[in-house]
């Protein structure tokens, strides 16, 4: 728990995002970044991952980030596979049933939710708490 108080997540902080674009930007599983739709009005950062370091049943990987000016947040991760797209998601918004922070397990991302492993409330802390998970993910799947 964070002793945050419960409200809305407001809108969408573009500063933040741009933050973590950048500075996702410098780790070397991440290929590329962009905004969707668009830099002008975005809904979402896409973080697009070096699918090359998975193994070949995997197309391709990105991580969705959606974080509020009230420090809530979604953090999506989609492995792409031909047939279907293994996903998780990590959360931290108002729930009126479980915790404000909370994790959608794979390989659906369910609404069935458990406890999440990133214990920071810092944006960059979370990103990079995210790829230390991403980078033993691959692991996992490689062995």
């Amino acid at each position: 728990m964070t002793g945050r108080t419960e409200g809305p997540s407001g809108p969408l902080d573009v500063s933040t995002l741009e933050i973590l674009a950048q500075r996702a930007a410098t780790h070397p599983l991440c290929l590329d970044w962009e905004f969707r739709p668009d830099s002008i009005s975005p809904r979402v950062l896409e973080i697009q991952l070096d699918d090359a370091q998975y193994p070949s049943f995997v197309t391709a990987v990105r991580v969705d980030v959606r974080w509020f000016v009230g420090g809530d947040y979604t953090v999506h991760y989609l492995e792409f596979r031909p047939n279907e797209t293994w996903q998780c998601r990590w959360d931290r918004h108002p729930k009126p049933v479980g915790p404000r922070e909370h994790f959608h397990p794979p390989p659906d991302a369910s609404s069935d939710i458990a406890s999440t492993p990133l214990e920071s409330d810092h944006h960059l802390d979370i990103l990079f708490e995210l790829l230390e998970w991403v980078e033993d993910r691959i692991q996992t799947i490689c062995e």
